[in-house]
């Protein structure tokens, strides 16, 4: 898949990434929504995939239910997890985290406001 002004529009979701304070979340569709016109939680997982990961937090997006999405995917297993886990973020036995104490929103962003603008666009 490729994207007009790709570079562009990848750089636009590390920013946002690497914002994210250690100990909490964003999910996809957060990230998407946030972004606007043009970004969908699977566009954004797909720009994920290509993160530095020196530089880009990434283990700090996960998916709307409150799971990792990699899982099984990285070595060791369960990388995205054990990550989160020692910046203190707690998962329960279904390997879910309490997503309305830990999502992280960009200061300035209203989450229930319709009208929302996109933050960064």
């Amino acid at each position: 898949m490729k994207f007009a002004n790709e570079r562009s529009y990848q750089k636009r979701v590390f920013d946002l990434v690497a914002r994210i304070p250690a100990g909490r979340v964003m999910t996809y569709g957060q990230i998407a929504s946030i972004l606007g016109e043009g970004y969908t939680p699977r566009t954004v997982g797909y720009v994920m995939h290509a993160a530095d990961t020196d530089n880009v937090p990434w283990q700090r997006v996960i998916n709307a239910q409150g799971k990792c999405s990699t899982g099984k995917m990285t070595i060791p297993v369960n990388l995205q997890q054990s990550m989160l886990e020692q910046e203190g973020v707690v998962f329960d036995a279904r390997e879910r985290c309490d997503l309305d104490a830990l999502i992280w929103w960009p200061e300035g962003y209203v989450e229930d406001d319709d009208m929302q603008p996109s933050l960064l666009g």
